[in-house]
Formats: C-alpha cells, structure tokens, sequence
C-alpha cells in the first residue's frame, strides 16, 4: 500500500512506515507468530469498512445503516464454519487474546478451576499465568511435558484432570513444536466433566491445510488468530458447538466488545478465502517441510532441538550448551538481522527473561518462496552467529 498519503498528512509517521519497510526488507524474519498478510488482505483492512461503526450482531445492531456490514459478517462467518468444521462462528474478537477471553467470559466463572499446558513447557500467558487475567481471576493448573521426550505427558493430563476437575481443559500453547492428541483431550475432558478448548492460535492455517488433528472435531470451543500462518489481519475468531453460541455472543459483545473492526473483518473473509485454495494448502506444507529442515540443519550442527524436531511451523532450540542465554542468543542474531525469539526450555533454571533457548519459525520465510535448501544455508547462518556470540 502506498505511504503517499500518510507523507502529505504526517511525514513523520511516514518516515517510520518506510523505516518498519527497510528494517523488514533486510531482515530474516524467524518470529513464529508472525508471517506476510496477502495484498487482498492489506487492501481490506484498508476499505471503507473500516469508517463503519455496527456494534451488535447481523439483524440486531445499534447503530442504522448496517445493512450491508450484516452481509460481510454473515458471509466472513459463514467462511469460517466451513472452513473449520464447526457449526457456530463469531468473527468479532480483535485478537486471539479477546477470542481467548471470551472463552473464560462464556465457560467460567473467577476462581474456576483452568488446566493448562504450563507456560514453560510451551503454553501461553493466557492459559493461567499470574501475570495475566487467566492467572488473576482464576485458578490455574499447569500438566507439563516428559522431561525424556519433551512431550506432553497424557497420564499427567488425566491425573491433573480428575483431581483438579477443572472448568476448562485447555489443548493448545505457544512454543510446543508436536502435534497434540486432541482424541486423548477429548477423552480426558468427557471423563472429568469439563469443556475442552483448543487454542489453535498457532497451528489454525495448518489444521485446514489438513497437517495435524482438525480441533474441530474434538473440540467444544476452538479460538483461532486469523494472522500468524494464516496470512489475515490481527485478529481472532472464537468457533464451537451450537449449543454455546449465545454464551460465546454474549462474551464477545457486549461483555468484551463493542462494535467490531468491520475493516479487519473484511480482511479476516478475503484470509479464509485465500485459505481454502490448493496454493494456501501448498504454503502451509511447505511452512512445515522448512520448519523440519531448519530443525534438522540446527541439529546437525551440534545444536539441540527440543523434542528433537518439529510436526508445525516452530521449532526451541537449546543454546545453553554454548554458553549462551537466550536472550543472549537472540541479540545477537538480531545484530546479524536473523530475528528470532528468545525462549524458555522445558525445566529451564534460567529466569523467563533470560531463558536458555531461541524459538525459530518458518511462516514469513516460506511466504517469501524460501524452502528447504534455503533452511540448510540460513542454519549455517544461525550457526556461525552463535558459535561467536558464545565464545
């Protein structure tokens, strides 16, 4: 999209426009959670839907003049049901965090019990962390992955399950490199009585591609953050099963929200548009195809992959062996504009701040045409940084 205007309006929020361009177009991206939204996806957030104000639901808002905002929230739900498999859809949430909120918003009730993956181990802040609502208003239990495999421990979950008999049993985190057994999920939600949620936060764009377990054939509630692999805007979309559609309206609007971004919702129908091609099924692939061979490159070269590979788009890898925090590590790629995340192993002794791993992602390279040759060559890279940061 052109700054052209910006410029005349405001030079200098253009200068940083282009500068966030240059940085972007010099450096490595390896962040995870992030990737390149498409052209059609960045020429609908910037659409006049974005001027529109229709706090409500289709047929039942506040403001007049809706019509045909009904007709894009409508159509962008009706998207997302098909793509995902599952019978109710609301495309309102800002972000997988509100998507997330609604879902304790619907479910819950503060001082609830909440088992989630711990946030060492892979999980996210939202899944119970004290420094976050999650952790505040509720009361968080942690089942956590083998200290041999570096997987998720299902007899731990069952046991956690039965004694906490939690709420919510959440499947899903943010730096976990497997595939999740949802069908043991589901298992151990139906015997303790409790809601299963998958936070499909980060491997959504990979379920639809037909990588992994489909959550919505598991799942009661699925949340969904539309960028990331998807290549939408920021955003979030909360589905599940229709006997909890008016709680989960009621969550997002108006206990959450008021009326919702209509330019990110329009961005949010054109991303699952894009989605259900054979050419998104081929990105998502490759995304994994470049994920596994970074891993595989790392590890050959004396580094350390936590669960030694990768099924998604992520991969930890330990740098502790070369004397290195994470933080550290994460520098001093970023000095050599290779821009990754610093990280936490599990039963790591350092502190959250420092960590002792990176977390390397493929999503915005694969975007940009790259594929496993290119891994191998960017892991030298990664490599070669690191064994002189460490010396």
């Amino acid at each position: 999209m052109s700054s052209e205007p910006v410029r005349a309006a405001d030079p200098r929020v253009a200068e940083l426009i282009d500068a966030e361009r240059t940085r972007r177009s010099a450096a490595v991206s390896l962040i995870a959670s992030e990737s390149l939204s498409t052209p059609a996806v960045r020429a609908a957030l910037a659409s006049e839907f974005g001027d529109k104000y229709a706090e409500g639901y289709p047929g039942k808002r506040y403001h007049g003049g809706c019509e045909v905002a009904d007709e894009l929230e409508e159509l962008a739900a009706s998207r997302a049901r098909e793509l995902f498999g599952m019978p109710y859809a609301n495309v309102q949430p800002v972000s997988g965090v509100s998507a997330n909120q609604a879902v304790y918003a619907a479910f819950a009730q503060p001082g609830d019990a909440v088992l989630a993956l711990a946030l060492r181990h892979g999980g996210h802040q939202t899944h119970g962390s004290r420094a976050n609502f999650s952790g505040r208003w509720f009361t968080p239990a942690s089942y956590e992955v083998h200290m041999s495999t570096e997987r998720i421990d299902y007899d731990q979950v069952r046991e956690m399950a039965l004694f906490h008999r939690p709420r919510i049993l959440v499947a899903g985190g943010s730096s976990y490199s497997r595939h999740i057994d949802l069908a043991a999920m589901r298992s151990i939600a139906d015997e303790a009585g409790c809601i299963l949620w998958v936070d499909a936060a980060h491997i959504a764009g990979l379920s639809i591609a037909g990588i992994g377990p489909s959550p919505g054939e598991y799942a009661d509630v699925v949340t969904v953050a539309t960028h990331k692999i998807m290549r939408g805007p920021r955003g979030g979309v909360v589905l599940g099963r229709s006997e909890h559609a008016e709680a989960l309206n009621r969550a997002v609007y108006p206990f959450l929200q008021g009326g919702p971004f209509l330019a990110a919702v329009a961005a949010k129908a054109v991303a699952f548009a894009e989605s259900a091609t054979p050419e998104y099924r081929a990105y998502a692939r490759q995304v994994v195809d470049n994920a596994s061979a970074l891993a595989a490159a790392l590890t050959d070269g004396g580094l350390r992959v936590v669960s030694a590979g990768t099924d998604n788009h992520l991969a930890v890898v330990d740098v502790s062996r070369l004397g290195l925090t994470g933080r550290a590590a994460a520098d001093a790629l970023g000095a050599a504009g290779i821009v990754v995340d610093k990280a936490v192993l599990p039963f790591d002794p350092e502190p959250v701040a420092l960590g002792s791993a990176i977390r390397v992602g493929t999503p915005t390279v694969t975007a940009l045409g790259q594929t496993e040759s290119d891994m191998a060559e960017l892991a030298t890279q990664i490599l070669d940084v690191l064994a002189g940061a460490g010396t």
